[in-house]
């Protein structure tokens, strides 16, 4: 059998343009003499769409556009992702499913089984889980029709398997000879891996060809690596899509096993998910450009690298906004980062604004001591400037904000956090480093002057709100940070657990009050692109207004 998995970078709610590109997939992969065409799941309406599957003209626009796609699918058989009704009488009104199209009719349809509820996914707000699980006879075989969390319930591969019943399983004990998965698996630093393992392992263990086509692009928060596989039944990989961009693949099954084109190093593999991130979250959003503000730091660095790569060096400003305090190296690296990149540079004085507001305020300040009420007030100044040129030009407003600062409230609401969409949010700070001494070694490799002046990586970061500041007055070693807040963030490690490591049980403490306290700001900050496991935002469902004490224990009754 001739295959073809159709990696699709899907708009979510954009019905008929997701419906153009599975038209012109269909046609690509019969020209390829493809008996079938897999998209992924919900690959009509995109993933996720959340409460647009709570308006009734949504899903009357989506089943015509599957008939539409029905029409065009003549002499191959199509399988597409969309949401269809429940017709019982009780329960949730719709399925996640799956149609198999061909000559004007839908064949057959088969639903979604478990249904994903952890991390950032909501899908029992929508859906019923399938009732059964679904073959479809095609020539020789009987393929079995699954889609994404379907899959993810290996009990030898898994460390807990979240679901009582196994669908690989009941495909596999009901006859089938192949399965094919449509999916929508989001991006996550070393996802790939097991990702791969996963489907290696469900291969071998039930002896059975697995088809897998993954969703590709970013949507909101969201991004999507693509990467589909197939593998034969002895878990070998025997075509494969590309990373981060769409893709259509043929092959024949059976087939011998493919050449993998060669790792990518993490830092290579960040880049790119973050790149892909910025240009869908701009261009799904209709914006053609960028505006950041430049301080000559590394945050900001690296931002404008990521945007100058997304969105083309020359629809991305540059703007340097000096205080009284800002440094004459920073100033210089900012303007020499702009020039090496080839972005629009601009310079912008705070100091008549921040004059004003001293004024405007000295009367309530009096007698108090300076703190971060005057320090604050420069960022946001600067947050008011950006603002004002995003409004102005229609430039989408990026925030350069990592996750190191997110996490401890090192960030100043409605200054440094204004903007459309925070970049690096989900990026810890000794990452950030990392990023962009790859991105100046890739550079150098290619023959191109490195983009990150070397004083931006050498020097000791500060937000230069006051004379002499580095981060470390208020933050530990960003590599003791980011270790602890890997632990207590990600791995929700307590913090007696964590002091038991090695690390300073005072410091620790201070370090998870911090994580805690600032909640409030993280709930009012930008969408952010989520890199790793644990991403603040709607995934992180943590209350503003709580005392959890993370380092109290309850003391141990006495008989």
């Amino acid at each position: 059998m001739r295959i073809a998995m159709a990696q699709l970078n899907a708009t979510v709610g954009d019905i008929l343009g997701n419906a153009k590109k599975i038209i012109a997939a269909i046609e690509q992969a019969r020209s390829a003499g493809a008996q079938m065409v897999i998209t992924p799941e919900l690959s009509i309406l995109g993933y996720p769409p959340r409460d647009l599957l709570l308006k009734p003209a949504v899903l009357l626009h989506m089943h015509e556009a599957i008939r539409y796609i029905a029409e065009k699918s003549r002499d191959i058989t199509t399988l597409v992702g969309f949401a269809d009704a429940n017709p019982a009488p009780a329960g949730k009104s719709l399925f996640n499913a799956v149609a198999v199209l061909r000559d004007g009719q839908i064949i057959t349809r088969a639903y979604k089984n478990l249904l994903p509820t952890y991390d950032v996914f909501d899908e029992t707000r929508y859906f019923e889980p399938g009732p059964r699980v679904e073959l479809l006879p095609m020539g020789n075989e009987t393929i079995g029709l699954s889609i994404c969390e379907d899959l993810w319930n290996d009990s030898e591969i898994l460390a807990r398997p979240l679901y009582h019943s196994d669908p690989v399983e009941a495909i596999a004990r009901a006859g089938a000879t192949l399965l094919v998965n449509i999916s929508a698996s989001p991006f996550v630093l070393g996802k790939n891996e097991l990702r791969r393992r996963l489907i290696s392992h469900q291969a071998k263990r039930w002896n059975l060809p697995i088809i897998y086509v993954n969703q590709v692009g970013a949507n909101d928060e969201l991004i999507f690596d693509g990467n589909s596989i197939a593998v034969d039944a002895q878990g070998r990989i025997v075509a494969v899509a590309a990373d981060f961009r769409a893709d259509l693949v043929v092959f024949d099954l059976p087939a011998e096993p493919c050449k993998l084109p060669p790792e990518r190093a993490d830092m290579d593999t960040l880049y790119r998910a973050l790149v892909l991130g910025l240009r869908d979250y701009a261009g799904k959003c209709r914006f053609t450009s960028a505006v950041l503000g430049l301080s000559g730091g590394i945050d900001s660095a690296v931002v404008a690298c990521v945007a100058a790569a997304a969105l083309g060096a020359t629809n991305v400003l540059g703007v340097s906004l000096p205080s009284r305090f800002s440094s004459t190296h920073s100033r210089d690296d900012a303007a020499a980062l702009a020039a090496n990149l080839g972005i629009p540079f601009r310079t912008i004085s705070l100091e008549a604004a921040h004059k004003g507001m001293e004024e405007v305020l000295s009367p309530m300040f009096a007698g108090t001591p300076a703190g971060l009420a005057e320090e604050n007030l420069q960022a946001r100044i600067r947050g008011n400037i950006l603002m004002a040129l995003s409004n102005k030009f229609g430039h989408l407003l990026l925030t350069t904000g990592n996750k190191s600062e997110i996490a401890t409230g090192y960030c100043t609401l409605y200054g440094d956090m204004c903007g459309g969409l925070a970049v690096i949010s989900d990026v810890p700070k000794t990452m950030v480093y990392d990023l962009a001494r790859w991105i100046n070694a890739q550079a150098a490799s290619s023959g191109r002057p490195e983009p990150i002046p070397h004083g931006t990586l050498t020097k000791p970061p500060s937000a230069e709100l006051r004379p002499d500041q580095t981060d470390q007055d208020s933050l530990p070693p960003y590599d003791v940070l980011d270790a602890i807040l890997q632990k207590y963030v990600e791995e929700e490690q307590s913090v007696w657990d964590i002091a038991g490591q090695g690390f300073d049980r005072a410091l620790v403490e201070k370090v998870a009050r911090l994580v805690d306290f600032n909640e409030y700001k993280r709930k009012q900050m930008p969408p952010g692109l989520k890199v790793t496991s644990r991403a603040f935002g709607y995934g992180r469902r943590m209350p503003i207004a709580q005392q959890f004490n993370p380092h109290d224990k309850v003391p141990p009754q006495r008989p």
